[in-house]
């Protein structure tokens, strides 16, 4: 008998017991698809029949795997606390039930429950974060390169935009600052060399279609040695003397001071807003610590205008997102630091993280590991080249072995000097134990 005519109809499977309860809709597609298989390997005689209760078996799997979140959480061991790979910044679950309810239920968004009528969507996070930032008004949009979209395409469509040749930066994805400028319809104006920008760069490129000076932080790289810059309060008052707009693409923005003395090059959120620029812009979720979004901050009427411009609808953002970015504000404005796992991810000791790598090390064995110092990054675009001590575990045996034997168990390390290690600057306490069964399953005792 022809094999072929003993392929099984659609219709048969669906009946089976071990199917029933399941969604027709994607049971069908997955029967098909594994019929459809074993009829190439029959036409091309790479089996010469089949077992009907396997096929059974191997559909049931096939649509549990369909149903397997591909997003699955992992333990970051690597020491990068904004890993852009790994979704930078967490929030917190505290933060997270808080802005549940309103999330989970339908909410006053955009309506004004005191007129009962249409509101403003960016009112309830604005007036948290014209508190914090102790500024005229904010937008909130999808995410830093939004915003600097939005910004260049309101105030400088058609006209040009000086910004030094060492501010044109990539960021990661190859989005590259003049490409997004170019997108936005303004002119890019370069003034400087490389390594090397003066004021008087700026001073001799204004003409009469400038529109604004902007400056843009070097997110992901530094610039040393023989090289110079212009602070951003020079640039902000040669703009307010020549009566043209001052933009200033934080990139990054951070609020309370960075520990292991990682704010001696950078400006907090505070130094940069006593220059009283027009607009910066920075992510939320950096060194902010919160979802990704792009926030803007600064003059009422600038923010008004970019309010208005159409494209504001195409990168606004949702409730979700404004949910969680209202209650990181509220955690700010009571200080409430340790809701920020960003920063209290970066503010934990050497001497704190030193206790709870031994006593992961005891719980699973000392002659699987050892405690050694070692020092990590910031990552995701932020404080470029500037490193910070940390803890790690190292494992003994051969890097590569075990990093994908970890990387499989959902723990991604990284490998220094030939070892792998587990960095705890990273591994957040409620995944200590977890992390300990891992380990011990891997290596044994």
């Amino acid at each position: 008998m022809n094999p072929l005519r003993t392929l099984p109809k659609v219709d048969k499977y669906l009946a089976h017991p071990l199917l029933q309860g399941l969604s027709e809709h994607l049971l069908v597609q997955i029967i098909r698809q594994k019929i459809d298989e074993l009829r190439t390997k029959l036409i091309e005689q790479t089996i010469h029949g089949f077992d009907e209760e396997t096929l059974i078996h191997a559909i049931k799997a096939a649509y549990d795997e369909a149903l397997e979140p591909s997003l699955k959480p992992l333990i970051n061991a690597t020491g990068v606390i904004l890993h852009t790979n790994m979704g930078r910044s967490l929030i917190s679950k505290t933060l997270l039930d808080r802005a549940s309810d309103v999330i989970c239920n339908y909410s006053n968004l955009e309506y004004d429950l005191e007129l009962g009528c249409r509101g403003e969507r960016y009112e309830h996070v604005g007036n948290h974060l014209k508190r914090l930032l102790n500024v005229e008004d904010v937008l909130i949009v999808n995410n830093n390169a939004a915003a600097v979209f939005l910004v260049l395409n309101t105030f400088a469509k058609n006209k040009e935009v000086v910004v030094s040749r060492g501010e044109l930066v990539e960021i990661g994805g190859s989005f590259r600052i003049p490409e997004v400028m170019k997108q936005s319809g303004a002119v890019l104006c370069e003034v400087g060399a490389t390594n090397k920008t003066k004021i008087t760069d700026y001073v001799n490129a204004i003409n009469d279609d400038t529109a604004m000076l902007m400056k843009v932080h070097q997110s992901n790289f530094a610039m040393e040695g023989f090289s110079e810059s212009v602070d951003y309060e020079n640039l902000r008052n040669l703009a307010a003397n020549r009566g043209l707009l001052d933009y200033y693409d934080l990139g990054s923005g951070y609020l309370p001071k960075l520990p292991y003395h990682l704010g001696n090059r950078e400006h907090s959120l505070s130094q940069i807003l006593t220059c009283q620029p027009s607009l910066i812009s920075f992510s939320g979720d950096k060194l902010f610590g919160s979802v990704q979004a792009g926030i803007i901050a600064g003059r009422a009427d600038l923010i008004a205008a970019l309010k208005k411009n159409q494209l504001l609808r195409m990168l606004r953002v949702d409730k979700i997102t404004l949910s969680l970015l209202e209650e990181s504000i509220k955690a700010y404005l009571q200080e409430a630091y340790e809701e920020i796992p960003t920063l209290w991810l970066l503010f934990r000791s050497v001497e704190e993280l030193k206790k709870r790598a031994a006593f992961v090390r005891n719980k699973v064995g000392k002659t699987l590991c050892d405690v050694v110092e070692s020092e990590t990054y910031m990552g995701g675009g932020t404080l470029p080249n500037r490193r910070f001590p940390t803890v790690t575990l190292r494992l003994k045996g051969k890097a590569t072995q075990l990093e994908r034997a970890f990387r499989e168990k959902l723990v991604i390390g990284r490998i220094e000097n030939d070892a792998f290690l587990l960095d705890f600057r990273t591994i957040l306490p409620s995944n200590e134990a977890r992390l300990i069964t891992i380990i011990t399953t891997l290596l044994g005792r």
